[in-house]
């Protein structure tokens, strides 16, 4: 684990030399939360749509931000970097675990994570959105948030490990953008039309996606709340494995 620490220090660094690289992270779930909730706000009125519990538009809109703010994957580009750099072959070379190579990113990723979500829904808390699970609710929401972003960076460096292309692994992360919309992001499962019913159920952002609308919007019902983790630490083992896996075949 120390082995791990170092190198999730050497990642952190790598993000605090390249702010540029952050911004978009910032940036665009915050350009369209903004655009979403112009297009469809005055749609559904807080006092007469049940689902929002009371709040406005936002609230429902600012998980889907939260997760397009999580699925950047930037620290799968820095290890194509360091491929294609040969420091890659120096750490597999040096008497160091291959869980600690894949782990050094990923911890790096959850604290960029943690950061980066307090950001957005502190952002949220200032326009007017509340977390209706209070402080434990919102640790949970960011806890969440970062989690799902490390899933994400594992899967983006597969693409990165199997391919040791920067624009083969930038064009993965587009991937996502079918999962998000493939979620109930603008109205409850439960109005969407039966195809789009089913193809969100299957889905397994959608649970990511409902367990942080519900610690926004309700008071910590868990039997909305588990299904989300669960779901991120099944992939997450999942893209472990597959990462170790990946890095012991690597010639």
């Amino acid at each position: 684990m120390t082995h791990a620490w170092v190198l999730g220090q050497r990642a952190l660094r790598e993000a605090y030399r390249t702010p540029e690289a952050i911004l978009p992270t910032l940036f665009i779930p915050l350009f369209f939360l903004v655009v979403n909730v112009g297009q469809a706000g005055k749609i559904f009125p807080a006092a007469s749509t049940d689902f929002l519990q009371g709040q406005g538009y936002g609230a429902f809109q600012l998980p889907q931000s939260l997760l397009l703010a999580a699925s950047f994957g930037t620290a799968a580009l820095f290890l194509v970097e360091d491929i294609e750099g040969g420091y890659f072959d120096k750490l597999r070379a040096a008497p160091i675990s291959r869980v600690a190579i894949v782990l050094g990113r990923l911890v790096a990723e959850l604290a960029k994570g943690l950061l980066i979500s307090a950001a957005i829904v502190l952002l949220g808390v200032v326009f007017g959105i509340s977390i209706a699970s209070g402080i434990l609710g919102f640790i949970l929401l960011i806890v969440l948030t970062a989690l799902w972003a490390v899933v994400f960076v594992g899967f983006m460096q597969l693409i990165a490990l199997k391919t040791r292309s920067a624009a083969a692994t930038n064009s993965g992360g587009l991937i996502f953008f079918p999962l998000l919309f493939l979620t109930p992001n603008f109205v409850p499962r439960d109005m969407l039309t039966h195809p789009m019913e089913v193809a969100a159920t299957l889905n397994p952002v959608t649970y990511v996606m409902e367990s942080l609308r519900s610690l926004i919007l309700e008071d910590l019902v868990w039997s909305s709340i588990w299904p989300g983790f669960l779901v991120v630490a099944v992939a997450g083992a999942l893209m472990l494995a597959l990462n170790v896996r990946l890095i012991q075949r690597y010639d």
